[in-house]
């Protein structure tokens, strides 16, 4: 049975709730103060750039029901490639697709992620559900664990395979809130961790975007050998500001989503 995208987007939601132990408590926090209304500014995916789980792959049930390719950006110390997609109806959250550099990781951790995407069944790929269909590969804490010590992204990948990595609560649309400073002290009085790598808020006016995110709670995840408790999704936030014409700016600015990629990192500091 074909998704509509709505259903596609909720099924995304229900996946990435279950690893984001602070994703329903913020959301109806927010909906709470809003009417119930709390519109997700855009869905975030990671994956590696081998041939089987290219980001193009990841966009084919997008890109089937309207959403078009905007705008690439590159993020050379984290070794990554990104694009996102935009729908013709607004009211349907940007996709933001990242992937790995692989051949830039050393040989070791080159051969351990090969290997995993080998695993990967060419009918899963072909899916409509791909994007959230989770680890399709066997994985040792071993294995794990070098990755993580060369890239965070990597590990993350490794261990939680092809899901939302983050959903995002656009500010525009709160009556509540409409700065990201009085939200970000709301969300930190109700006792949640932020991500304070470049700030606690990433971004300004004078680049149409503001953003911040919660620090990913860790969750445990069971690897061949056993478990572990690693850092599972984050939330993010999101304040678009009008460009000259006084329309939203709708991009991403890649010096803020550098910064925003470590909400995932299990060697960040404490906020």
């Amino acid at each position: 049975m074909k998704l509509t995208i709505q259903q596609l987007l909720d099924a995304m939601w229900q996946d990435y709730s279950a690893l984001t132990p602070d994703a329903d408590p913020i959301h109806q926090l927010f909906a709470d103060l809003n009417q119930g209304v709390v519109v997700n500014d855009h869905i975030a995916l990671r994956t590696f750039n081998l041939d089987k789980v290219t980001l193009d792959k990841l966009a084919r049930p997008f890109l089937a029901t309207g959403y078009q390719p905007i705008d690439d950006y590159q993020f050379p110390a984290k070794k990554l490639y990104a694009r996102y997609y935009q729908h013709p109806d607004e009211t349907l959250p940007k996709v933001f697709i990242s992937e790995l550099k692989v051949a830039e990781l050393p040989d070791h951790c080159q051969q351990i992620i090969h290997s995993m995407v080998a695993q990967v069944p060419e009918q899963l790929v072909e899916q409509q559900t791909f994007c959230y269909s989770g680890r399709p590969w066997q994985l040792s804490k071993e294995q794990y664990q070098t990755l993580a010590s060369q890239s965070e992204y990597a590990s993350w990948v490794a261990a939680h395979g092809f899901r939302p990595n983050h959903f995002t609560v656009s500010i525009n649309h709160l009556s509540s809130h409409q700065d990201i400073h009085s939200l970000n002290q709301l969300l930190l009085d109700n006792g949640y961790a932020l991500n304070t790598s470049g700030g606690l808020v990433k971004g300004s006016p004078a680049v149409l975007l503001e953003q911040s995110s919660t620090l990913a709670k860790n969750i445990d995840v069971k690897f061949d050998d056993g478990v572990l408790s690693i850092p599972g999704c984050y939330y993010e936030f999101a304040l678009r500001h009008p460009m000259p014409d006084g329309q939203l700016y709708q991009g991403f600015v890649a010096a803020s989503a550098d910064k925003i990629f470590e909400s995932t990192d299990a060697r960040r500091p404490a906020s």
